[in-house]
């Protein structure tokens, strides 16, 4: 009978535990995605009308370089000198640690900087910062414990890649799944799913308007089809590939000759400048969502060298000191390569753009399920099954690369670490 009373009592205690975290999490996820979703909802309008104002008057673009020593003494004002990016969100989730409030105001401020002076840069990953941050912040407030603190952190980050890009569903998941390769924290689902959906409807209430793309010429799925999207996937994995090496060897570069900040991020708003002229083109300013949307709603295949540019423009804009994020570069350049490449393979221009978006997006952050489910929110879910074996292929080829040297990896890709001499099963 006592062993009855004990039991009962033990099950009465974990239930009130399990609740009590239960609607803990709840009120947190409800908290951040209402006050991610206002200030993400505030950040794309300021990005809208930075961009709106650079391509009305192309004379701010000689801005750049003077834009950039703004940006360089706004780290300075916070006192963040050496500014992490991504990387210092995703390092701060692994160790527990906050992150600091700060990081939010100074993201804010120097992407829409680097936006309305003509920087190649994206915005989702100046998202995730400011809604980490935000999460982060809040976590302390309240005194929650380390590992709480991470869940909200990763909440944050749900939440405002899903009030930019209107994709909740691929948003709480990314957020999950960025970290470590080859591992999800399950434990953050319920809350991340909960501020993701809710800062996307406080974000659509506040006129942000969500990425769709039409995508056309979706074959049918056969044999001839498959093989034709796995060459194309193979050949996107490998630009993803060189998206990666090059972004790090010029930040490399550029740090170690020119190691002042401010010299550092004013030649690189000449080299942009110089750039520019020379194309006498200016598709490779800003984030180019404009571009994606003509490759694959329009059908239009762009210039040949379209990819490559964006990848030199993009490297060029961060590795000087630029803010931004590399997201949506990824998207243009996987969605240029793809609107090159397939149609030599005999695919058509949308669908093959769309194809190699998600393999450059998924090949550079190293999350398959996530981009699978943008694939959903952005294209449907017709051909679906093409859209997924591209996103494995693309996944399996990149290797170790990633944009954010802070991401780990758990779970090799192969089952063992690449370079490893050691193959236990044979293989």
């Amino acid at each position: 009978m006592s062993n009855l009373k004990e039991y009962i009592r033990a099950f009465f205690k974990k239930i009130k535990f399990v609740s009590v975290h239960f609607f803990q999490y709840i009120i947190f996820a409800i908290v951040i995605g209402i006050l991610v979703g206002l200030v993400g909802s505030a950040f794309y309008h300021c990005m809208h009308y930075a961009t709106v104002l650079r391509e009305t008057y192309s004379w701010i673009l000689y801005l750049l370089p003077l834009g950039g020593l703004l940006i360089v003494g706004d780290n300075y004002l916070f006192k963040d000198k050496t500014p992490q990016g991504t990387n210092i969100i995703l390092k701060s989730i692994r160790n527990k640690e906050h992150i600091p409030l700060k990081v939010a105001p100074t993201i804010f401020i120097d992407t829409v900087l680097t936006h309305l002076f003509g920087g190649s840069a994206g915005r989702e990953g100046a998202a995730l910062q400011l809604g980490g941050s935000i999460g982060s912040f809040i976590g302390n407030c309240f005194h929650s414990t380390k590992l709480n603190r991470r869940i909200l952190t990763l909440c944050g980050m749900s939440a405002a890649f899903s009030a930019l890009f209107g994709t909740p569903l691929a948003a709480s998941i990314f957020a999950l799944e960025v970290v470590n390769v080859g591992a999800i924290y399950y434990s953050a689902l319920v809350p991340c799913v909960l501020s993701s959906v809710i800062a996307h409807l406080v974000a659509k209430s506040l006129n942000v308007a969500p990425e769709l793309f039409n995508v056309s010429g979706i074959p049918e799925l056969n044999a001839v089809s498959i093989i034709k999207v796995i060459v194309l996937a193979l050949l996107a994995g490998i630009i993803s590939i060189i998206f990666c090496k090059i972004l790090h060897l010029v930040k490399h570069a550029l740090t170690k000759h020119l190691p002042n900040p401010f010299i550092r991020i004013f030649v690189g708003g000449l080299l942009i400048i110089l750039l520019t002229l020379i194309l006498n083109s200016r598709d490779y300013l800003g984030a180019g969502m404009n571009i994606i949307e003509r490759c694959i709603t329009e059908n239009s295949a762009p210039e040949t060298s379209a990819f490559l540019l964006k990848i030199v423009f993009t490297a060029i804009t961060l590795g000087a000191g630029f803010c931004g994020g590399e997201i949506v570069p990824s998207f243009f350049i996987g969605a240029t390569f793809g609107a090159i490449i397939g149609p030599l393979l005999g695919l058509e221009v949308s669908f093959s753009a769309a194809i190699g978006m998600l393999c450059v997006f998924c090949g550079v952050t190293n999350c398959p399920i996530s981009t699978l489910i943008i694939g959903f929110e952005l294209f449907g879910f017709t051909g679906v099954a093409l859209f997924f074996i591209a996103i494995c292929i693309s996944y399996l080829l990149s290797g170790n690369e990633s944009l954010y040297s802070t991401q780990a990896i758990v779970n090799p890709k192969f089952g063992i670490e690449y370079g490893s001499q050691d193959n236990e099963d044979g293989l």
